[in-house]
């Protein structure tokens, strides 16, 4: 079996998600369309953004995917959260230790969860 290397979220405006994820990621779509937008992601993973009226067969729920941004440690956790916040993001689950180590959890425009983690020692 080959490694998964592409990560779709069906979204409600590809466009205005596409202007969201250039601004976050500090990158521009390899592509993008009415309907669609592509992003290639440093570890070789395409994000692609697909207008949720469009997929076949049908997308049967908004929002509810969540996409991991791993980081070095606690203080890049925080920081990240500090830059989220002053963008304006929808932060779902402040800066927490858990488990898996310290994390907090943000929201795309279509209510995809953006979780942010350093892994614990």
């Amino acid at each position: 079996m080959t490694d998964p290397n592409f990560v779709l979220l069906y979204v409600d405006n590809p466009q205005g998600s596409a202007v969201f994820y250039s601004d976050l990621l500090g990158r521009k779509p390899l592509e993008a369309s009415r309907n669609f937008a592509m992003f290639a992601m440093n570890s070789c993973v395409m994000l692609g953004l697909w207008a949720r009226d469009d997929v076949e067969p049908k997308a049967t729920h908004p929002g509810g995917q969540e996409i991991a941004f791993t980081v070095a440690n606690e203080d890049e956790v925080n920081a990240m959260h500090d830059d989220w916040c002053k963008r304006g993001m929808t932060i779902a689950q402040e800066p927490t230790k858990m488990d898996f180590g310290h994390t907090f959890v943000a929201l795309d425009p279509d209510g995809h969860r953006l979780r942010v983690f350093a892994p614990a020692a």
